[in-house]
């Protein structure tokens, strides 16, 4: 009897540690926890979420690759062929054929149709190739447009990248794009030290929106509430965010335990768009949960503070990813 007692304790404890064990490993991959997903090598400025199947992500490397993962970043291939090795800023996914995809970068902008296996360069019409923002219209995914690291303004294309034009904006110097995913005419162009410009034609026409920014802001980053677009937001460099409930008729700071740090990244909860997230330089994610009202830090298990792309999961907005400074790809469980 005693044995057999001093069995069910031992068998127990065994139980008890196993299911410690469990718990540990469920916490260290878990829900609002960041765990470092790779892959090696460069600063990630680019990240691209498959919007049919969001376990298929791209990310693009300052050391001019792009890698792939088809299990929500478990694992990662290179897929560089035709690629010409140069700095990666920009990736975008067609949303109607995901296996379609564009890269900008030093070396212009490239397209793949067979997701990412090959590329071809579609650059017909640049007058400069540093692309560093690309973007594609959510109705007509064959139209995008692209900006540059220099002047330039922006470029468009209503052909899939067959060939490009001008659209205005030629003496900015374009940090981010962003489009109207309701009415797409409607584009939003945040500059260098010109605040933010609007065209409500397709480029057609640009003027100035910067009532309540302040004087040569730099915005680093756009974003657009998908289910009330005229709510934008911008990230600052140095002057955090900044929201516009108007299709930027006017601008507020909301800052509230954000302070005024550099935005490099914006991400907004597709489900719940009242939840947004900011990536920044060296002090890593901020969450809000109230469109901007206050902010607080959600940097559990972020090993690098310096975030320089956000990108959420389209469709259920299960899992946020973030590229940083040198240290590869993050993923955080939403849900």
């Amino acid at each position: 009897m005693l044995h057999t007692t001093i069995l069910k304790k031992v068998l127990l404890i065994g139980l008890l540690v196993l299911l410690s064990t469990s718990q540990a490993c469920k916490v260290s991959a878990g829900t609002n926890v960041w765990t470092s997903t790779g892959p090696e090598g460069g600063n990630i400025w680019a990240l691209a979420i498959d919007p049919k199947t969001p376990s298929t992500l791209y990310t693009g490397t300052t050391d001019g690759s792009v890698y792939k993962s088809t299990n929500g970043g478990g694992s990662w291939e290179a897929v560089n062929n035709g690629l010409v090795y140069a700095f990666v800023a920009a990736l975008a996914i067609d949303p109607k054929t995901p296996s379609t995809l564009y890269l900008g970068g030093d070396a212009g902008a490239f397209k793949s149709t067979n997701g990412g296996a090959s590329w071809e360069a579609v650059n017909t019409g640049f007058t400069t190739m540093a692309v560093e923002v690309l973007v594609i219209d959510p109705k007509t995914p064959s139209t995008l447009y692209a900006a540059f690291f220099a002047f330039g303004g922006v470029f468009k294309s209503t052909n899939g990248g067959g060939n490009w034009s001008a659209i205005g904006l030629t003496t900015m110097v374009v940090y981010a794009l962003a489009i109207d995913p309701k009415t797409p005419s409607t584009l939003y162009a945040g500059t260098s030290g010109g605040g933010v410009f609007k065209s409500t034609n397709g480029g057609g026409d640009w003027s100035a929106v910067n009532t309540g920014l302040p004087t040569n802001t730099f915005v680093n980053a756009l974003a657009i509430d998908p289910k009330t677009p005229a709510t934008l937001y911008a990230g600052t460099d140095g002057g955090g965010v900044f929201k516009s409930t108007n299709g930027g008729g006017n601008w507020q700071a909301v800052n509230t335990g954000l302070t005024k740090k550099t935005v490099r990244a914006l991400a907004i909860d597709p489900k719940t768009p009242s939840t947004l997230y900011a990536g920044t330089k060296n002090g890593g994610v901020f969450k809000s949960t109230n469109g901007g009202g206050n902010w607080e830090a959600v940097n559990t298990g972020l090993t690098n503070m310096s975030v320089y792309a956000l990108a959420i999961d389209p469709t259920k907005a299960a899992s946020l990813y973030a590229g940083t400074d040198g240290g590869g790809v993050f993923k955080y469980k939403l849900r």
